[in-house]
């Protein structure tokens, strides 16, 4: 893969108007493709790790390149190329062509999208790149020695992450358009040790802006406060295992709609049969207070205002008021579902072909307070994310399996004593149809590390939701 220079951004941009990628186009439809799609896609990225107090890695890249699909006949052709002269260019439609003459697929099958000419960046005030590694590295130094706030915490890891993200998409339907997007990102593991016990805490907090992001938050605080939940979690008690009434906070609740209803959603496993929600549209599938919603631009989430088809990205309502109104599609997926694309076609990079993603996925706001979905509970357990280690599902049986992070019991509508290694599960839209409450604080985050990963690509996302109330949750220790 081609390293672009960290600041040339404005160069790859001139480059792209000097191969003038409508003859590109033109020359796919001569050479016999029906239809034919140009993506150009150059990322900047930079991570800064510290380790107890010592900077332990600082790397920078770029990559970027073009990646060009063709349809012929029906089926599909795509091929890609980190160099951008004009004879590799060459070579790759040509590539492209005799792919797609080798292959026999409807995937070349697209439902049509409004043409348009789209141009967005998300706002982005201090670029990173202008604040000197000086200056980052001792603000992460600082923050990662602010944790070290007693002799039981044994380890601190500290890392910042930023990039910006330009894609350029031509189709020979007309589509023209551009999105950059910048990201950063701080996560923190703080571990604690205590009496033959050891317990490591995660957190981390993410926008697409620009180190105006950092310079707005007291890190020391945000550090301190994380090692403080190890040390409880560390000294606390496993709750016994069994079925509870739950409060889970904002991004568990997110975790838990991405992961386990988000992906069963997506159009390209309903119609494959994969999906525990295909034939189900219009079905009754969880209480009447959740809403789930699909949405490319949405404060606190991941900006994608256009999918990497070029379709627009608006508000996909997926689940209204606990019936199945529709599923997320591409162009190809709603061709064989005889709807309208959705907008959520996306590519890890200009390398990979694009399929069906989520963007932004929350359940909807309610209208109760957090005391409120406390009460009534005579014993049960409020569950929040910070700390949290992650999980699995399986999208056909609609199961899931999450490590839940910092843990408190409730009694008597009241929070009491931290738990620790919860584990909660079951069968998604079983739960779903225990919500019996929905709480009015909505929010929605996204962040630098990690991503959703499907079929071997990573998307950045967003995901998030108010607090909720689950009547029946299974929980258990770890």
């Amino acid at each position: 893969m081609k390293d672009f220079d960290v600041k040339g951004m404005s160069s790859f941009k001139e480059t792209i108007e000097q191969l003038e990628p409508e003859k590109i186009i033109d020359k796919a439809l001569k050479l016999g493709a029906s239809y034919a799609d140009v993506r150009y896609h150059l990322n900047n990225n930079e991570q800064i790790r510290v380790e107890n107090k010592t900077l332990e890695d600082y790397k920078s890249q770029s990559f970027g390149g073009l990646g060009l699909r063709v349809v012929l006949n029906g089926a599909v052709g795509f091929t890609s190329t980190s160099d951008l002269s004009k004879n590799s260019i060459d070579k790759t439609l040509q590539e492209a062509l005799k792919l797609a003459k080798s292959f026999k697929s409807n995937k070349g099958n697209f439902a049509d999208t409004k043409t348009m000419k789209l141009d967005k960046k998300a706002s982005m005030k201090i670029d990173p790149i202008d604040i000197s590694p000086e200056e980052k590295v001792k603000l992460l130094i600082e923050t990662n020695k602010a944790a070290l706030i007693s002799d039981e915490i044994k380890n601190v890891i500290t890392v910042m992450g930023s990039s910006l993200d330009y894609r350029y998409f031509l189709s020979s339907h007309g589509t023209q358009t551009t999105v950059e997007v910048p990201l950063i990102g701080l996560v923190e593991i703080s571990v604690a040790a205590s009496n033959g016990k050891m317990e490591s805490m995660f957190h981390g907090h993410g926008d697409c802006s620009g180190f105006e992001f950092v310079k707005k938050r007291d890190w020391n605080d945000f550090s301190v406060d994380l090692s403080e939940l190890a040390l409880r979690s560390v000294k606390a008690k496993a709750p016994p295992a069994g079925t509870y009434p739950v409060v889970v906070d904002p991004r568990l609740v997110g975790i838990l709609v991405h992961e386990a209803f988000g992906h069963a959603a997506e159009a390209d496993l309903v119609f494959t049969g994969t999906s525990t929600l295909k034939d189900r549209l219009g079905e009754q599938l969880a209480s009447e207070q959740v809403t789930i919603i699909d949405e490319g631009i949405v404060d606190g989430g991941y900006y994608m205002p256009t999918d990497d088809e070029g379709t627009p990205k608006g508000k996909t309502v997926i689940l209204d008021k606990g019936v199945l109104k529709g599923y997320m599609h591409d162009r190809n997926s709603a061709h064989e579902l005889s709807v309208t694309p959705t907008g959520n076609s996306r590519a890890q990079d200009f390398e990979n072909q694009p399929q069906v993603r989520m963007t932004n996925t929350y359940i909807d706001g309610g209208k109760y307070e957090f005391d409120e979905l406390l009460e009534g509970i005579k014993e049960g357990i409020y569950i929040k994310n910070k700390g949290s280690g992650g999980g699995q599902v399986e999208v056909g049986a609609g199961t899931f399996t999450f490590n839940g992070g910092e843990s408190i019991m409730i009694r008597n509508g009241e929070l009491a004593e931290p738990v620790r290694g919860v584990v909660i599960s079951g069968v998604i839209l079983d739960t779903l149809k225990t919500v019996d409450a929905v709480g009015n604080d909505l929010e929605i985050s996204t962040g630098y590390f990690g991503g959703c990963g499907k079929g071997g690509q990573t998307a950045k996302v967003g995901f998030g939701g108010p607090h909720i109330r689950v009547q029946k949750m299974t929980v258990g220790g770890r």
